[in-house]
C-alpha cells in the first residue's frame, strides 16, 4: 500500500484509537468493546462483489468499504430516470472513503446534530453505499441493517460521520448498509404526465434508488458476513417517511424482511394533481414549455437545483399508480408488506431540534398564542389535559410535546396490527438530553447516537457520562434484537410486547425502561383530530 492511500485509509476510517488516548472522547464513552491502544494495525481486506473486486479497512475486528457505487451515475440522459446497474471494473478498487453527496440545499447548521451532517463534494454521480461488517467470506449469516438517513427528501447523506456502523457492527455483530440515494427536485420531480412513458417513475427515482440499493444488498451481502434473506430497513424522519413508503412498494417486496420507523410514521404521499402542480411551477420558473422536457437532461445541476427551492415547492414520493400505487398507510396498511414486522416510534419533543432559541425560551402567553394558530379552538382544553400529566414543564416544554405528539405512528402501529400477519412494536422516546444544545429535551433526531451506539461521536447531541453508554447498549441492543428476531426483547431490558388496539403497549424509554399500555391515552384521543398538521 502506498504512502498516500495509507493516509487517505487512517483519515477516512477509524480515527477513533487516538481520540481515545488523546482524551477527545469524553471518560466514560468509550464504547464497549472498543480497544483503546493505537498501536492496533490497519489491514486492506478485499472482498468481490458483482461489478469487481473491493479494498476495504480493516480495524479492531472491523471492515469498513465506503463509497461503493450500486448504480450508474444518474447524470445527464440519466437524470430524473430510473437507476441503472453500475459498469463492472477490473482489478481492485479502493473503497476507503465516501467522495459525494446528492446535489441538495442543506438548511443551515443547527446547535444539534452537526455530526448528522457530511460535506463531501455534491455531485449527481451521487449512488453509493457503506458497508460495515465483522466477518467477510466466512459462511455466517448476520442480520443486515440497511440505514436510510433523513433531511426530509431534500437534503442528508448516509456517508455522514453520526450514521458510521462501525460500533454497531462491532457489538451487535450485524453487517450495517449506508446508503445515499437521489434527494430534492433530482429524485422527485414528477414528468410521467408531461413528459410520457420515456420519464415513467420519475416522481420516485429517489426511492426507486433506495431499492436498487436493497437489490445491490441481496446480490452482494452474502460476501460481507450477511444474511440477504435477513434484511432490516431502518430510518429516521425523512429516512422513516422512506421506509413506510418502501412498505407500500411492489418492487421493493422481498428485498428486505423488517422495518424500523424513527420520527417518520408517513401515512399519506403526495397525489399526481398535487406534484404535477409542482412540476408547473419548475418549468415556469425555468423558462420551459412542456415541449421542452428533454432540456431538463441537458441544463447545469446547480441551474436545476436553484429551481427547486422557495415558492412553497414541496418534494416528496408520488402516489403515481405504477411504481407506489397507493398511500402507505392510509386508509389502512399495505397488504404487499403484511408480513414484515415494524418497530415505530417517536420523541417526546420533535420539534425542538429545529427550534430557533426564542422558541426554547417562551413564556405562558406565546406559548398559548402558537398553540392557538396551530389547534384552534381546541388549544386551551389541549394544553391543560397535557400540563396535568407535566405539572412542572415549561411553556417551551409543553409547546414541543403537543405540536409534535406521535398520532401518527400510533395510527401507523394500529393499522399494521390491524393486518393480523406480522407485529408492531411502538416506543415512545422521553430520555431528556443533557446537553446545552439540547436544553434537557427530547429532539427530533436524539435516538439516532443511541441506535448506532455512537453516542461517544456525539457529545454535542446527547452529553457524557456512563449513563450515556448504559442508555445505547440498551437501545442498540433491542434495535439489534429486532433485527435479528423480529422482537426488540432483550436481557437489558422489559419484555416487549407487541402494539395492539385493544392494549396499545408502548414502550417508554429513559434511564429506566417500562412498557405501558396505552400512556398517554387521553392526549391521544385529544390529538387524533390533528394528525395531518405538519410538525412545527
Amino acid at each position: 500500500m502506498t504512502s498516500m492511500n495509507r493516509r487517505m485509509l487512517l483519515k477516512s476510517t477509524l480515527w477513533t484509537g487516538g481520540a481515545v488516548a488523546g482524551g477527545l472522547i469524553p471518560p466514560g464513552l468509550v464504547p464497549r468493546g472498543f480497544a483503546a491502544s493505537t498501536a492496533t494495525m490497519y489491514e486492506s481486506p478485499e472482498v468481490e462483489t458483482s461489478c469487481g473486486k473491493l479494498r476495504g479497512v480493516s480495524h479492531d475486528g472491523v471492515h469498513v468499504f465506503r463509497g461503493v457505487p450500486y448504480s450508474a451515475s444518474t447524470t445527464g440522459q440519466n437524470r430524473f430516470l430510473p437507476p441503472r446497474k453500475p459498469a463492472p471494473w477490473t482489478g481492485v478498487r479502493n473503497a476507503f472513503s465516501a467522495t459525494s453527496v446528492a446535489p441538495q440545499i442543506a438548511p443551515a447548521p443547527g446547535s444539534i446534530g452537526a455530526a448528522l451532517r457530511a460535506n463531501f463534494p455534491q455531485t449527481e454521480d451521487c449512488l453509493a453505499l457503506n458497508v460495515f461488517t465483522r466477518g467477510l467470506n466466512d459462511g455466517r449469516k448476520r442480520p443486515v441493517m440497511m440505514w436510510i438517513h433523513g433531511g426530509g427528501y431534500t437534503y442528508g447523506s448516509g456517508m455522514s460521520l453520526g450514521y458510521d456502523g462501525t460500533n454497531l457492527a462491532r457489538t451487535g455483530d450485524v453487517v450495517v448498509v449506508a446508503i445515499n440515494h437521489r434527494l430534492n427536485i433530482f429524485g422527485h420531480l414528477y414528468l410521467d404526465q408531461t413528459g410520457g412513458k420515456d420519464y415513467a417513475g420519475s416522481g420516485n427515482a429517489g426511492i426507486l434508488d433506495i431499492i436498487a440499493a436493497l437489490q445491490w444488498v441481496r446480490d452482494n451481502i452474502s460476501n460481507f458476513g450477511g444474511d440477504p434473506g435477513n434484511v432490516t430497513i431502518f430510518g429516521q424522519s425523512g429516512g422513516g417517511g422512506k421506509v413506510s413508503t418502501l412498505l407500500a412498494m411492489p418492487a421493493a417486496k422481498g428485498l428486505f424482511h423488517k422495518a424500523i420507523i424513527e420520527s417518520g410514521s408517513t401515512l399519506t404521499q403526495t397525489t399526481r394533481e398535487e406534484a404535477q402542480k409542482t412540476t408547473d411551477a419548475v418549468l415556469a420558473k425555468l423558462g420551459l414549455k412542456a415541449s421542452q422536457i428533454a432540456e431538463l437532461q441537458t441544463m447545469p445541476m446547480q441551474r436545476i437545483l436553484a429551481a427547486s427551492s422557495g415558492g412553497g415547492l414541496r418534494w416528496g414520493p408520488v402516489v403515481d399508480g405504477v411504481t407506489l400505487p397507493r398511500d402507505p398507510f392510509d386508509p389502512d396498511a399495505p397488504e404487499v408488506s403484511a408480513g414484515v414486522p415494524m418497530l415505530i416510534g417517536t420523541t417526546e419533543t420533535e420539534g425542538s431540534f429545529f427550534a430557533p432559541p426564542e422558541l426554547l425560551s417562551l413564556d405562558e402567553a406565546a406559548m398559548r398564542a402558537r398553540l392557538k394558530e396551530r389547534l384552534g379552538n381546541d388549544s386551551d382544553q389541549i394544553i391543560a389535559l397535557f400540563r396535568k400529566r407535566r405539572p412542572h414543564a415549561t411553556p417551551s416544554e409543553l409547546y414541543f410535546t403537543i405540536s409534535a405528539f406521535p398520532t401518527s405512528a400510533n395510527l401507523q402501529a394500529e393499522r399494521k396490527s390491524a393486518l393480523g400477519q406480522a407485529p408492531a412494536f411502538l416506543y415512545y422516546f422521553t430520555w431528556r438530553c443533557p446537553a446545552e444544545g439540547g436544553r434537557r429535551l427530547s429532539p427530533h433526531c436524539i435516538e439516532i447516537p443511541f441506535a448506532f451506539n455512537n453516542v461517544w461521536l456525539m457529545p454535542e447531541m446527547v452529553g457524557t457520562g456512563p449513563e450515556i453508554q448504559e442508555l445505547a447498549d440498551r437501545v442498540s441492543g433491542a434495535w439489534v434484537a429486532f433485527a435479528r428476531t423480529g422482537n426488540p426483547s432483550h436481557a437489558l431490558i422489559p419484555r416487549w410486547a407487541p402494539y395492539t388496539a385493544a392494549d396499545r403497549a408502548t414502550m417508554l424509554i429513559n434511564t429506566e425502561w417500562k412498557l405501558a399500555s396505552d400512556p398517554n391515552r387521553e392526549e391521544r384521543l385529544a390529538m387524533s383530530k390533528f394528525v395531518r398538521l405538519p410538525m412545527l
